[in-house]
């Protein structure tokens, strides 16, 4: 008889195994994107009294107090002790970014409210499938993009510089779709790098 292709059982614990990766290193990867998370959560906790509570709005202290934090979080060496303030660096961070998108997101809304749940959606599939992809893929394999995407990014530096000055559309859309791919691009290389870091015994979450 033929075979019906629905009949079949899918290990779905199987999907997630990576036996290319050490088992320390996994559970590295799971603190790396826990506190991710935690991020993501404060940062639109911050987006959202920034746009509903009108308590803060995006100034220059809040500017300055997201690189003070970020500048401290650098220049504090990670051990058990520094663990749990470096972390607070991290949120309060993710906190004031949030409140820095602010008066982008009252732009979004009075344009069309529903382009940040459409956008929040289509960045978060993006993240998943390449995340998954540098996951999957042989180690290494997309470190070499790091400098492709290094000289990528500040040719859209350049190119932002000059179009400030001539006010061009199409070059305007066009640093918008290069951004784009440039950022999936990082999203591959970052992964791996952070694996890479990992199994030689860098185990920085939080950076």
């Amino acid at each position: 008889g033929t075979m019906n292709v629905f009949d079949r059982n899918i290990n779905f614990d199987a999907l997630f195994k990576f036996s290319h990766i050490s088992a320390s290193t996994q559970e590295h990867l799971k603190r790396v994107y826990a506190t991710f998370a935690i991020c993501m959560f404060m940062a639109a906790a911050g987006a959202y009294i920034s746009v509903v509570t009108h308590l803060f709005q995006f100034g220059l202290l809040t500017c300055l107090g997201a690189l003070w934090l970020m500048f401290w979080l650098s220049a504090t060496p990670h051990s058990r002790e520094t663990e749990h303030e470096r972390l607070g660096m991290l949120v309060s961070f993710a906190f004031l970014m949030g409140i820095n998108l602010g008066p982008l997101l009252k732009i979004c809304i009075s344009i069309n409210p529903s382009i940040i749940p459409v956008a929040f959606l289509g960045t978060a599939a993006i993240f998943a499938c390449f995340s998954l992809s540098a996951l999957y893929a042989r180690r290494r394999s997309f470190l070499y993009l790091g400098g492709l995407l290094f000289s990528g990014l500040t040719l859209m530096l350049y190119s932002s510089v000059v179009n400030a000055f001539m006010g061009s559309t199409s070059l305007f859309t066009a640093n918008l779709c290069v951004g784009l791919m440039i950022t999936c691009g990082f999203v591959l290389f970052d992964t791996q790098l952070i694996i890479e870091k990992a199994e030689s015994g860098d185990k920085d979450y939080i950076w």
